[in-house]
């Protein structure tokens, strides 16, 4: 059975994105087409760091170390969904536009911290092989703990962007404070009784 589940979770996580192509084929996306792309995938970006951050507390409380097996592939999925939602603001919306694109990072605070949060990206998606592991050693576990900054930038970005309706943005916040607060403690345990 356990040799369905990485393919099988694979698929699962492409849905999102099949839902946005189908959309986009079918002409259903609404009077705000880009709009719709553009928040769809950074709300799945945020749905799949939710799931990154699940796994290592998953194992803890069921004693099941399966779960980790799926933490890297869930994190590239962030790194995907992250990357169509900037690809849809730059080649999209802004159509290639540098100078405005430039303008927006530097002028308005949740597009600089949602576009931080992509670059801090970059380097777990290009370490996140089995080799670049063994190669990076202990450094490879410090760079990844990246996730949990990239994880408040993407909840902040989220909030930031929603001038009136915050509660999902909030519920969001409050979901990725809690997972990282699991973690804390996962640690601390690790640490005592290792």
């Amino acid at each position: 059975m356990n040799k369905f589940l990485k393919p099988g979770i694979f698929i699962l996580s492409l849905i999102p994105f099949l839902i946005i192509i189908s959309k986009i084929y079918f002409n259903q996306l609404g009077p705000e087409p880009v709009k719709e792309i553009t928040h769809h995938t950074g709300e799945w970006t945020l749905i799949f760091i939710c799931l990154t951050l699940a796994m290592s507390p998953l194992k803890r409380f069921t004693n099941l170390v399966f779960w980790i097996k799926f933490r890297r592939m869930l994190g590239l999925f962030v790194f995907f969904y992250a990357t169509i939602h900037l690809i849809t603001y730059v080649v999209i919306d802004y159509r290639l536009d540098w100078q405005q694109i430039l303008n927006d990072v530097l002028k308005k605070k949740y597009i600089f911290i949602g576009f931080s949060a992509w670059l801090l990206l970059i380097p777990l998606a290009f370490t996140s092989s089995q080799k670049m592991a063994k190669l990076l050693r202990h450094n490879w576990k410090k760079l990844h703990r990246l996730i949990y900054i990239i994880a408040i930038f993407g909840s902040l970005h989220y909030i930031w962007l929603s001038k009136t309706i915050f509660f999902k943005p909030l519920i969001f916040m409050l979901i990725i404070l809690v997972l990282l607060t699991l973690r804390i403690k996962i640690k601390k345990r690790e640490t005592n009784y290792g």
